[in-house]
C-alpha cells in the first residue's frame, strides 16, 4: 500500500504540474504536496474502513441481522453569487499585495474593472438580496469606487434596511463627509459580516479621526481584529500608528510599529509607511527622554539591514529639518554602521552628522572638516543645498565677534532644511504604489 500511496502522490503532483505549472520548491508546490498527502490519507481511510457489520464481528458482536448503514447525504452547498465571488477574489489578491506582491498590485486595476463589469451586468432583481448589497459595498469601499453603488441605487431594488449603508458609503466615496458620517457611524461594524465589518470600521475611523481620535483608534483596532492578515489589517495598522503618534501615545505607537515592521515589512505600501514613519519618529523626539534611543533602535532592528539603513537616513534628515540635532546625530551614526565606507549612503550619513554637529559645543572643527571633505558630486540636489546651508552656518558661527568659547543656539530648522526629503530608489518606487484605500483616507482629511 505504501507503494500505491506513493504512486497516487506522484500522480497528483504530476497532474497539478501540468495544469498549473509552478516550479518545485515554490509555495504553491508545497501546498500541492500537502493536498496530495491529504488525498492519500483520505484514500487510505476509504480502502481500510470497515463496514459496521464487519467491525461488530471483529469484536465478537456477531453482526447477524445488522441493518446496513444508511447513506449520508452531502451537506447542501449554496453557490456564491457573482458579487460575493468577485469580492472574495479581490480580497485574495489584495492580501497578496499586503505581503508585497508587485504583480498582484499591478493586476488589481484590471480585476476591479472586470468585477465591476460583471456586477453591473446582473439583473436589477439581484440587488434585492442583502448578501449582494453587502458584497457590493465591501467592493466599493475596498477600492472599487462609487460607480457600482450609483448603479445599484438606480435599480430601485435596494432593501430599505440596506439603503443607509449604500447611501453612506456612496457619500464617503464622493467626498460628502458630513452626510457619510451621519449615515455610517450609526451602523455597528461588529454586527455585520466580518468582510464588510472590517472595511466599514476602517471607513468609520477615517470619518471620526479629526474630531475623536480615540474613537478612530478603537475602530482601527476593530478592523484589525476582524480581518487579520489582510490588506485591511495592513492599512488599519499603518493608519493607527500615525494617529497614535499625533496623540503622543508612545507605548502603543512603539508596539504597533514593531508589529507592522515584522509582519508587513514587504507590503507594497511599506515604502510610503517608512517615510511617514521617519517623520513621525522625529516629531516624537526620541532624544528627549532617557532610553528612547535604545527603544528606537529596537524598533528599527526589526527591519532588514538595507531597509534599516534607509530608514535611519530618513530619520536623520527629518530630524535635521526639525532642528532635533541629538536624534539626527544618533540616526546618522547608526547609518554609518550599516554602510560600506565611501558609499553614497555613508557620505550622506556623515553629511547629516556633520550638519548636526556644527552647533554642538566642542565639535565645531570636526564638523567643518567633514563638511569640507564631502564629495558634492554624489549628492542629490536637496543634499547639496543642505551642505551649502551647513557651511554657511559654520562661517557665520566662526565670524561672530565676542563669542570665543560658547556657540550660539541651534539655527532655526529652516536654516538647514531642504525643500524635500531625499528618498532611496526603492522608497521612491514604493511611493508611486499608494493605493486606492490611501486615497480614500486622504479624502476624509487624514
Amino acid at each position: 500500500m505504501r507503494g500505491f500511496s506513493g504512486k497516487i502522490a506522484h500522480l497528483t503532483l504530476s497532474l497539478s504540474w501540468k495544469v498549473w505549472g509552478p516550479a518545485p520548491g515554490s509555495t504553491w508546490w508545497a501546498n500541492a504536496k500537502l493536498r496530495s498527502r491529504l488525498a492519500i490519507v483520505a484514500l487510505a481511510m476509504g480502502l481500510f474502513a470497515q463496514p459496521p457489520a464487519y467491525a461488530a464481528d471483529s469484536h465478537g458482536g456477531g453482526g447477524h441481522g445488522a441493518a446496513p448503514a444508511a447513506p449520508i447525504d452531502p451537506l447542501p452547498v449554496k453557490p456564491y453569487t457573482v458579487p460575493v465571488e468577485m469580492v472574495r477574489t479581490l480580497q485574495l489578491l489584495q492580501d497578496r499585495i499586503a505581503q508585497g506582491s508587485g504583480p498582484a498590485h499591478t493586476g488589481q486595476r484590471a480585476l476591479l474593472a472586470h468585477a465591476e463589469e460583471r456586477m453591473r451586468a446582473l439583473e436589477p432583481e439581484a440587488w434585492a438580496d442583502p448578501v449582494n448589497i453587502r458584497a457590493a459595498v465591501t467592493f466599493a469601499l475596498g477600492g472599487g469606487g462609487p460607480a457600482l453603488l450609483r448603479h445599484i441605487l438606480a435599480s430601485s431594488k435596494v432593501p430599505a434596511d440596506s439603503t443607509p449603508l449604500v447611501l453612506g458609503s456612496l457619500a464617503f466615496l464622493e467626498g460628502r463627509e458630513k452626510e457619510a458620517r451621519t449615515l455610517l457611524t450609526k451602523i455597528d461594524a461588529a454586527s455585520v459580516p466580518v468582510g464588510l465589518g472590517a472595511q466599514l470600521a476602517l471607513t468609520q475611523s477615517a470619518l471620526v479621526v479629526r474630531d475623536d481620535p480615540a474613537q478612530s483608534i478603537r475602530l482601527l483596532d476593530l478592523a484589525r481584529l476582524l480581518a487579520p492578515g489582510t490588506l485591511v489589517e495592513e492599512g488599519a495598522l499603518r493608519r493607527e500608528i500615525f494617529v497614535l503618534a499625533q496623540g503622543n501615545d508612545l507605548v502603543k505607537f512603539e508596539a504597533l510599529a514593531i508589529q507592522y515592521l515584522r509582519r508587513f515589512r514587504h507590503s507594497v505600501y511599506a515604502g510610503n509607511f517608512r517615510q511617514r514613519f521617519a517623520a513621525a519618529l522625529t516629531r516624537l523626539d526620541f532624544g528627549a527622554e532617557t532610553g528612547r534611543f535604545a527603544r528606537l533602535q529596537a524598533m528599527l532592528d526589526e527591519i532588514e539591514p538595507e531597509g534599516r539603513r534607509d530608514l535611519y537616513l530618513l530619520v536623520a534628515r527629518a530630524a535635521l529639518d526639525q532642528g532635533k540635532n541629538a536624534t539626527a546625530i544618533f540616526a546618522a551614526e547608526r547609518t554609518v554602521t550599516l554602510t560600506e565606507p565611501g558609499s553614497v549612503a555613508a557620505i550622506r550619513a556623515r553629511l547629516y552628522r556633520a550638519a548636526a554637529l556644527v552647533v554642538v559645543d566642542g565639535r565645531f572643527e570636526e564638523s567643518v572638516e567633514t563638511l569640507r571633505m564631502t564629495d558634492r558630486s554624489v549628492l542629490a540636489a536637496a543634499d547639496r543645498d543642505l551642505l551649502d546651508a551647513a557651511l554657511a552656518t559654520a562661517r557665520e558661527i566662526r565670524d561672530v565677534p565676542g563669542v570665543p568659547d560658547a556657540l550660539p543656539p541651534a539655527p532655526e530648522p529652516s536654516r538647514l532644511a531642504a525643500r524635500e526629503l531625499p528618498t532611496t530608489p526603492a522608497i521612491a518606487r514604493a511611493q508611486g504604489a499608494i493605493g486606492q484605500i490611501d486615497d480614500l483616507m486622504r479624502k476624509s482629511g487624514r
